[in-house]
C-alpha cells in the first residue's frame, strides 16, 4: 500500500475540509472555550477577593464574605454553561465529521479497482473505517477543544502569576522548558509507536475477518486450536506494540508532573516564607497557588493532549494511504455515450493483459476475439486458459495493457464504467448474496423493480420453488453471505438478478456449476429463453452446458487457438476434443445435437 506524502503532523490537514461546512458550530464552541478559560482564571480572582477582603477587614469580615462568595458561585454557574455549551458543540462535531469522513472513505473504496484489492486486506480497511476514524473523533469531539482550552489556561495562569509575583513567576518560568522538551522528544517516539500500535489492531481484524468467513473450512479441518493460537499471537503482538506506546507516555506523564509539582511546591515554600516576611499577603499566595496548580494541571493535560495528537495524526496517514490510491480504472473526462438501441456486439482486438500481481504472466496474449450481436459464444479451456478474464476485461474491472475492446463499436476505456456495466449482466461462480432478505437479493440487479417483476425474475431462475418454501418467503433474510442457502439456491438467486437486469449482454461464469440434475436443467431452459435475442458469453469447465452454443472458442495460454460448433471441434480432433473426451464416452462426444 503506498505511504503517503504528506508528514504524520501534516495528515491532520485532512479534517479541514470536513470542518468547513460547520463553521457556525466551530465559531460557537470558539466562543465558549475563551468564556470557559476566562472564568476558570476569573476564579483566582475570586479567591484572592475572598481571602483577603473577607478575612481581613475588621468588623466587616461577614459582608465582605458574603459578597465574595456570591461573586464566586456567579462565575462557577457562568464556568459551568459555557463548559457544557463547549461540549455540546465539539462533540456534535466529533460525530458529524466522523460520519462525513467514514462515507467519503466508504464511497472512495467503492470506487477503487479490483486490482486494489489482490493486496489490501479487507480487515485492514476495516479497520481504517472503524478505529481509526474513531480516533479521529475522540480528536476534535474533546481533545482538541480541551487542548485549546488547557494552552489557554496555561498562558493566562502565567500571566496571572506574573502579575501576582514576579519573583515566583520567575521560579516556574525557569521550569516551562524542562517540562516542554520531554513533550517535544517523547512525542515524536510515540507517534511512531502508536502508529505501528494502530497497524498491529488492523493486523488483527484482519485475521479474525479471514477466519470468520472461512468458519465452516476451519471447523472442517478441526483448525479452531491453530487458529486460536495464530489468533492469540496478533493478540500479543498488538498488547506489546500497545504497551510500548503506554510505557513511552508514562514516562513523559512522569517527567512533566515531577518538574511542574515540583516547581509548584519550590514556589510555595519560596511564597510562604514572603507571607511570614509580610511581603506578600495571604490572598496573593493562594492566588499563586491556585494559578500555579492550574498552570500545572493545564500543562499536564497539554502532555496527554499531545499523546492523542500522534495517535491521530498516525490514523489520519492511513486514512490518507486509502483516500489517496487513484483507480487504476475510471470514467474519462469526457465518456462517449453508447449507441442506441443497444446490440451487444463484443470485439477485443489484440489485447494482452497481465495481472498486477502476476506481471510475469499473461494471462491473455494478443487476443482476437468478435462475438456478433445476438450470438451465444462460449469459452473453454484449461484452468488459466484466460476465461474469467476475458469477462474481467469486458466488465472493465481492469485495462488490458495493449490491444482495445469494443462494445458497440466504441472502445470501453471510453465510456464511464458504470455506463458500460450498465449493459452488462453477470452471473458468477461464486455469486454474493447479502444479509438482506431474498426480494431485495434480486433487486440488486434493478433496484426500484416491482414485487411482481422480482417474483417473475425469480420463477424463471428456477427459485420460487425453494423462496416461497422459506418462512417468510422472499420477505425472509438470508444470512450472511446468503449462509442459510444451499450452494445451488444462491447460484439461481444470482440468476435471477441477471434476469432481472434484462442486459444487453449476458456473462455467464460456470453460472450452473452448482446446480443439480434437476435445477440444472430448469435454469438452462431459462437462460436458454433469457440468451434469445442478446449476446451471450459463457464460460464453462462442464462440456456438456454448452454443447448448443452458436459458436465455441476454445482458449489456451490466453489465445484463441480454435472456434466453432461442437460437433466441428470435435472433428478437428484438438485440444476440445481432448476435453471432451475426458468428460464424455466416445459415443456421446461424437454424437451431433446433443
Amino acid at each position: 500500500m503506498p505511504r503517503p506524502t504528506l508528514s504524520s503532523l501534516g495528515a491532520l490537514r485532512l479534517l479541514l475540509p470536513y470542518l468547513r461546512p460547520y463553521r457556525g458550530r466551530v465559531l460557537l464552541a470558539g466562543v465558549a472555550l475563551l468564556a470557559a478559560a476566562g472564568l476558570t482564571l476569573g476564579l483566582g480572582q475570586g479567591l484572592r477577593h475572598l481571602i483577603d477582603s473577607g478575612f481581613g477587614e475588621a468588623g466587616g469580615q461577614s459582608a465582605a464574605l458574603d459578597r465574595a462568595a456570591l461573586a464566586m458561585g456567579g462565575v462557577v454557574a457562568a464556568l459551568a454553561v459555557a463548559t457544557a455549551a463547549r461540549y455540546l458543540a465539539v462533540a456534535w462535531l466529533g460525530e458529524r465529521v466522523a460520519a462525513d469522513l467514514r462515507r467519503d472513505v466508504y464511497g472512495h473504496v467503492l470506487t477503487l479497482s479490483p486490482a486494489y484489492f489482490e493486496t489490501a486486506r479487507t480487515g485492514d480497511i476495516l479497520s481504517r473505517l472503524t478505529a481509526d476514524i474513531a480516533v479521529l473523533q475522540a480528536l476534535i469531539g474533546g481533545a482538541v477543544s480541551q487542548g485549546l482550552r488547557s494552552a489557554l489556561t496555561v498562558a493566562g495562569a502565567f500571566a496571572m502569576l506574573l502579575a501576582t509575583s514576579l519573583k515566583l513567576a520567575g521560579i516556574v518560568a525557569v521550569v516551562v522548558p524542562l517540562v516542554v522538551a520531554p513533550l517535544i522528544l517523547f512525542g515524536r517516539r510515540e507517534r511512531a509507536l502508536s502508529r505501528v500500535a494502530q497497524e498491529r489492531v488492523a493486523d488483527l481484524a484482519a485475521t479474525a475477518e479471514e477466519t470468520i468467513n472461512g468458519l465452516r473450512t476451519v471447523q472442517a479441518f478441526t483448525h479452531e486450536p491453530l487458529e486460536r493460537a495464530r489468533f492469540g499471537a496478533e493478540v500479543e503482538r498488538s498488547v506489546a506494540a500497545a504497551l510500548r506506546r503506554i510505557s513511552t507516555r508514562a514516562i513523559q506523564i512522569l517527567v512533566v508532573i515531577l518538574l511542574g509539582v515540583g516547581a509548584i511546591a519550590f514556589s510555595l515554600w519560596v511564597g510562604g516564607r514572603d507571607v511570614v516576611a509580610g511581603r506578600m499577603s495571604g490572598g496573593e499566595l493562594s492566588a499563586f497557588v491556585f494559578y500555579a496548580v492550574l498552570l500545572a494541571s493545564s500543562g499536564a493535560a497539554l502532555s496527554e493532549l499531545w499523546g492523542e495528537v500522534q495517535r491521530a495524526a498516525g490514523a489520519a496517514v492511513r486514512l490518507a494511504e486509502v483516500l489517496q490510491v487513484v483507480p487504476t480504472v475510471a470514467a474519462p473526462a469526457r465518456p462517449l455515450p453508447l449507441p442506441e438501441p443497444a446490440r451487444g456486439r463484443i470485439v477485443f482486438e489484440g489485447v494482452s493483459f497481465r495481472y498486477p500481481t502476476r506481471p510475469q504472466h499473461a494471462a491473455l496474449h494478443g487476443l482476437n476475439l468478435v462475438v456478433e450481436p445476438g450470438e451465444t459464444v462460449a469459452l473453454v479451456g484449461p484452468s488459466g486458459a484466460g476465461k474469467t478474464t476475458v469477462l474481467q476485461l469486458l466488465l472493465r474491472f481492469y485495462d488490458p495493457q495493449a490491444g482495445r475492446i469494443l462494445l458497440d463499436g466504441v472502445d470501453i476505456r471510453e465510456l464511464d464504467p458504470a455506463a458500460l456495466r450498465a449493459r452488462l449482466g453477470l452471473v458468477p461462480q461464486d455469486p454474493v448474496i447479502f444479509s438482506t432478505d431474498a426480494a431485495a437479493n434480486i433487486a440488486y440487479g434493478r433496484p426500484g423493480a416491482s414485487p411482481d417483476e422480482i417474483r417473475a425474475a425469480a420463477g424463471a431462475a428456477a427459485a420460487l420453488g425453494f423462496l416461497d418454501a422459506l418462512p417468510q418467503g422472499l420477505a425472509t433474510p438470508l444470512g450472511a453471505r446468503g449462509v442459510t442457502l444451499s450452494g445451488g439456491q444462491r447460484q439461481r438467486i444470482a440468476i435471477a438478478r441477471a434476469i432481472l437486469r434484462d442486459p444487453a449482454v449476458l456473462l455467464l461464469d460456470e453460472a450452473t456449476s452448482a446446480l443439480d440434475a434437476e435445477s440444472e436443467q430448469a435454469v438452462q431452459q431459462a437462460l436458454a429463453t433469457l440468451s434469445r435475442g442478446r449476446t451471450t458469453l459463457v464460460v464453462a469447465h462442464r462440456l456438456a452446458t454448452i454443447r448448443r452454443a452458436d459458436r465455441i472458442v476454445v482458449l489456451e495460454g490466453g489465445q484463441v487457438v480454435a472456434s466453432g460448433p461442437h460437433e466441428a471441434l470435435i472433428r478437428e480432433g484438438g485440444l476440445y476434443a481432448r476435453l471432451a473426451a475426458l468428460q464424455f464416452t466416445g459415443e456421446e462426444a461424437a454424437r451431433p445435437g446433443e
